[in-house]
């Protein structure tokens, strides 16, 4: 409970301060960088504060000029500020919709090129698809948790289409990830942080050439990101495995 209280207190104090410093140069200048960089930074000192650490597999493989579409599970609120902050570099995500009426806010999201999602509805579903897919025909890399929601017992639930609509018809590859150890830190309905250790695993990039259809792309990411999963939480054994080949780095 301390560790929790730590890393929120860290966030109460640190990011309004940035937040009225960088959101007039911001505005003014129409350059997000600045202000994205700094909430990188706070999300990941935060975190570590909080007693979590992460270890990275297979990061160091990715060319930091290409755009990709990274895919990954999703088990907890952790995630995103343990995750997207290791990337190194800008990337879009999508965000629940009410975070954008927030004044201000909403605002900077936009400008940073987030993209607003309302989950219970289909129409507003594709129309996120939509808006992604111009986002990164800019250039613009996209994270996505492609089960839509958190896992409640760290097992990959059905994947959503959309994400793999997006990559079919940008034809930018894909990077499969696999988040390990956040169930056990923060899992879904637990206020309560444990310290301890995660590992993020970006597995092989798939090339646009190698994605066959819509359905075959979307097997071979869920079996790629179950395959780096605890085994007790594998939906199925897979020969395929990460380690040292991949080489480690502790950050």
């Amino acid at each position: 409970m301390i560790r929790t209280l730590v890393m929120l207190t860290f966030w109460g104090l640190a990011l309004p301060p940035a937040a009225l410093f960088c959101m007039p140069w911001t505005f003014l200048t129409g350059d997000i960088s600045l202000m994205y960089r700094l909430f990188m930074w706070g999300a990941l000192a935060g975190v570590r504060l909080a007693g979590i650490r992460a270890q990275t597999i297979g990061l160091q493989k990715l060319d930091p000029a290409r755009t990709y579409i990274f895919m990954c599970n999703h088990v907890s609120n952790i995630d995103p500020p343990l995750m997207i902050p290791l990337l190194g570099r800008r990337t879009s995500v999508l965000v629940k919709k009410e975070l954008f009426k927030i004044p201000l806010l909403g605002k900077a999201m936009r400008m940073g090129s987030l993209i607003p999602v309302d989950r219970g509805n289909r129409d507003a579903g594709i129309a996120a698809v939509e808006a992604a897919r111009e986002v990164v025909r800019q250039g613009l890399s996209m994270t996505i948790y492609v089960e839509g929601h958190r896992s409640f017992d760290g097992k990959l639930m059905p994947f959503k289409k959309g994400p793999f609509y997006l990559a079919m018809e940008c034809q930018v590859p894909v990077v499969p990830v696999t988040i390990s150890g956040t169930h056990y830190v923060m899992p879904k309905r637990r206020f309560v942080i444990k310290p301890g250790k995660v590992d993020i695993i970006f597995h092989d990039v798939i090339e646009p050439q190698d994605f066959g259809s819509r359905e075959c792309l979307m097997e071979r990411v869920r079996r790629t990101i179950d395959s780096g999963l605890p085994v007790e939480y594998q939906a199925q054994n897979s020969p395929e495995r990460t380690g040292a080949s991949l080489g480690t780095a502790s950050v």
